[in-house]
Formats: structure tokens, C-alpha cells, sequence
């Protein structure tokens, strides 16, 4: 089982989400303490990381290297949704992109 990838607020609400059965993340994202991408390689798979507005911008700056190593539909849909969701968190006041591992 791969990530959940969740939008949420400042209240803890659930704007939107995505989930990854297929466990695609893990061969895209770097290895968890990579201090080479400290915001992706700070990404827990068996538990719970939470980027805010201060760090996305960061966190976007690394994902552009995950994007480019999407190659596949799977890969590429899943990839853009979750930079669509980051940028809501850039753009937006009070939200937070949050990785839940399993």
C-alpha cells in the first residue's frame, strides 16, 4: 500500500486527496533522509509528513525532479495532482500538504 496525499486546512479538514495503491511514490521520491532533498527525502512512508507554506516552495523546487521522472500515465497523473494540490498550499492561506504512509 503507497501513500495517501491529503489537502488540508488549518482545522484539520480534508479538501481534497490522493491516494497511491500502486505504491508509485516510492519508486519516484528520493530515499527517505536524502539530505541531498531535504524537504522529499524528509517524507515518512510509514508515517505522517506535513509540508506548510513556508516549506512547499522548497518542497515544489524538489518535486520538479519527481516530475521529471514520471514517465508513465499512472505516473504522470498521479505527479500532477499532487503538484496541483502543493500549489494550493502555496497559494493559499492556512493549508498544508500532508503525506500519510501506511
Amino acid at each position: 500500500m503507497g501513500f495517501g496525499i491529503e489537502l488540508k486546512d488549518e482545522w484539520g479538514a480534508q479538501l481534497d486527496t490522493v491516494a497511491d495503491p500502486q505504491n508509485i511514490l516510492d519508486r519516484l521520491l528520493p530515499v527517505p533522509g536524502d539530505s541531498s532533498n531535504p524537504m522529499l527525502g524528509s517524507i515518512d512512508p510509514y508515517g505522517d509528513t506535513v509540508f506548510n507554506v513556508i516549506q512547499i516552495n522548497w518542497f515544489l523546487s524538489e518535486w520538479s525532479a519527481v516530475l521529471a521522472k514520471a514517465q508513465t500515465a499512472e505516473e504522470q497523473e498521479l505527479t500532477s495532482k499532487i503538484t496541483a494540490m502543493a500549489q494550493r498550499v502555496r497559494d493559499g492561506i492556512g493549508l498544508y500538504l500532508k503525506f500519510v504512509g501506511d
